[in-house]
């Protein structure tokens, strides 16, 4: 038909390579929904890719499409869809569990071995104008909640999920290490879920003082030396006015797990949220001998329905985080790709197609 000629998407040909060309959909199952994208961020992971054509142990060895925190607006729905219609602006959660394995039926379906997961290898992504998915992980969006924000749900999801591993609540104090995009909607989750003190830690001085102007109580500039760890551990510990119950690590390299570990008060917990390295050598045993527990975290689970919530209640306001935002053109990709792998001022790029 018509409409599936003209898709067009964004291909990951190569090392920093994109090409915008045409991209087939599947054919629509009864289960499935036909969506136009509206809203698509671009993510670490996606930068990752562009750079090195690999991600963890995730290998990019044919063309994708990239992509894949996204909203848009359903176009067709199969025949056994009956809670959505044309016209639904709606939120996709990415990732597609087999629901036949033991992690799937346990509930556990971000685990699953056979995940299919937008824009992960051979997976093709959601930078296009239309994708096919499941009807069942597109969830409509309240009328106060725009598209960009939909797709700003997918990077939330990571932080209410890390939020609900280690259990933060109104008893616990909480330390974030890193204030990019993910240590900022992990702040803003544990505010949402009753922590009542948030320090913040990062190397950057822009980024800390957007995580004060999103809330942080206090944030802590640090070095990127891992001499410096217990002079900067006092200095947290006096920010936090005593040791962190919960620490999101959400850079992940050796410095930031030690300073978690240490910062960490005794019969705390440290949640690993980032993966900047794949070994780390840090001082566990310290940790271990006061009971610090080490919870990891791997994307995130039934999060869609509490994070629209969240932002349809005003609780979490995601809307500062999108710093930059282009249209669907390859110049205009290209140039966005450059902004967020830059840094600087980019929190949260934004595509509008």
């Amino acid at each position: 038909m018509g409409d599936e000629e003209e898709n067009l998407g964004a291909w990951l040909i190569g090392v920093n390579k994109l090409k915008i060309q045409p991209f087939k959909l599947p054919p629509l199952g009864p289960d499935d929904v036909r969506v136009r994208m509206k809203a698509v961020g671009i993510c670490g992971s996606d930068v990752h890719y562009l750079k090195t054509l690999r991600c963890a142990h995730f290998v990019v060895e044919e063309p994708m499409v990239i992509g894949h925190e996204c909203a848009g607006i359903i176009q067709q729905v199969g025949s056994e869809v009956k809670h959505l219609v044309p016209g639904d602006r709606v939120a996709l959660e990415p990732g597609i569990g087999c629901w036949r394995c033991d992690l799937c039926k346990q509930g556990r379906y971000n685990l699953c071995p056979e995940m299919k997961f937008f824009a992960t290898p051979p997976v093709h992504g959601s930078l296009a104008n239309q994708v096919v998915h499941p009807a069942d992980l597109c969830f409509k969006l309240p009328d106060n909640v725009s598209l960009e924000e939909g797709a700003m749900c997918e990077p939330l999801s990571v932080g209410v999920h890390a939020c609900r591993r280690a259990n933060v609540g109104p008893e616990t104090n909480v330390l974030v290490m890193g204030a990019g995009p993910i240590g900022l909607v992990t702040m803003l989750a544990a505010r949402a879920f009753g922590a009542p003190r948030i320090v913040v830690v990062d190397v950057d001085d822009y980024r800390l003082s957007v995580a004060k102007d999103l809330g942080a109580n206090e944030i802590v500039k640090v070095s990127t030396s891992i001499q410096d760890v217990d002079a900067e551990v006092a200095l947290i510990q006096k920010a936090m006015g005593t040791g962190a119950d919960i620490t999101f690590d959400c850079a992940g390299f050796d410095k930031t797990m030690s300073t978690a570990l240490s910062a960490t008060k005794s019969g705390g917990k440290v949640c690993l949220v980032g993966m900047g390295h794949n070994q780390m050598t840090v001082p566990l045993t310290p940790a271990a001998a006061r009971e610090v527990d080490v919870i990891g975290v791997f994307r995130y689970k039934n999060t869609w329905p509490l994070c629209i919530e969240f932002l349809r209640s005003g609780k979490i306001d995601v809307k500062p985080l999108i710093t930059h935002r282009f249209g669907f053109s390859q110049k205009e990709v290209e140039e966005a790709f450059e902004t967020s792998a830059g840094g600087g001022s980019a929190i949260k790029v934004m595509f509008n197609l």
